[in-house]
């Protein structure tokens, strides 16, 4: 197979540069970038390089079992921190930067923990496609000085991938998983019980099969974005998948196609009316 030499020289950048990020603490979040950028980081600094995730009511549980088993196959340490952005009412708002204040929550917490443990680096999974979104989140990094080396590196999400693939990750091809309060529209305010219900109906969709999808919260109704396979997939499932919602508490739903976080980026309208992250 031909060698791909752009690729490689990212790859070879992102390593590294991580060299110079010692000792290195990641902001983990158990999907593919974060999972590279960890595999990435424990290859060259081992024990000096260890994966932080915020443990939270936005942060399903199926996706914190699933980050736990992809830390230990990296074999890189995995630390939980408890972060308190549902208590903070700008949070709670959900103006449009929530993201802003959850991202502020954690990388304060992780502050804390890493100057009591020696800790001078922070990273986080950022690469060079989100620079086509609109992410607050990226703003609570700069302010807390955290370093984006895939981003750095010129690391795409088919760079990632490739990267996970290669390494054996179990993340490869696991699509994106945004935390629960990003099914909650945009002015809408964010509550522990909104959060549990969408979680709880996003398992319950899991458990039928359903691979890709997005519970939107809506009062009583639910907007349930499904991937292209799965939307056929659901086809005869009607009467199962209705059932399951009843059980979370809505009455009523839709369906509607998942769009992806590219396709999110130029899909304006719909960001504006749902707003989707």
């Amino acid at each position: 197979m031909q060698r791909d030499d752009s690729y490689s020289e990212r790859r070879e950048h992102l390593l590294a540069r991580l060299e110079d990020l010692s000792p290195l603490a990641v902001a983990f979040s158990g999907g593919v970038d974060s999972s590279v950028l960890s595999h990435a980081a424990f290859s060259v600094l081992g024990e000096q390089a260890r994966a932080v995730i915020a443990d939270s009511a936005s942060l399903p549980r199926r996706e914190l079992v699933a980050a736990r088993k992809t830390a230990e196959g990296i074999g890189i340490e995995l630390v939980e921190l408890k972060t308190l952005e549902q208590a903070n009412p700008d949070y709670q708002a959900n103006r449009g930067d929530r993201c802003y204040f959850c991202k502020a929550a954690l990388f304060e917490a992780l502050d804390l923990w890493r100057k009591g443990h020696g800790i001078p680096f922070v990273a986080l999974g950022e690469i060079a496609d989100d620079a086509l979104d609109d992410r607050p989140g990226q703003r609570a990094a700069r302010e807390h000085g955290v370093h984006a080396p895939l981003a750095e590196a010129g690391f795409t999400k088919q760079d990632v991938r490739r990267y996970a693939r290669e390494a054996g990750l179990q993340v490869a091809d696991k699509p994106a998983s945004a935390c629960l309060a990003s099914r909650i529209p945009v002015g809408t305010r964010v509550s522990s019980e909104a959060l549990a219900q969408v979680e709880k109906a996003e398992d319950s969709l899991h458990d039928l099969g359903i691979r890709v999808l997005r519970v939107r919260h809506h009062g009583t109704h639910a907007r349930v974005e499904l991937g292209a396979e799965d939307r056929i997939m659901v086809e005869g499932k009607a009467e199962a998948l209705g059932r399951a919602l009843r059980g979370a508490g809505f009455e009523t739903h839709e369906l509607a196609p998942y769009l992806s976080p590219i396709e999110r980026a130029t899909a304006t309208d719909a960001v504006n009316v749902l707003g989707i992250d």
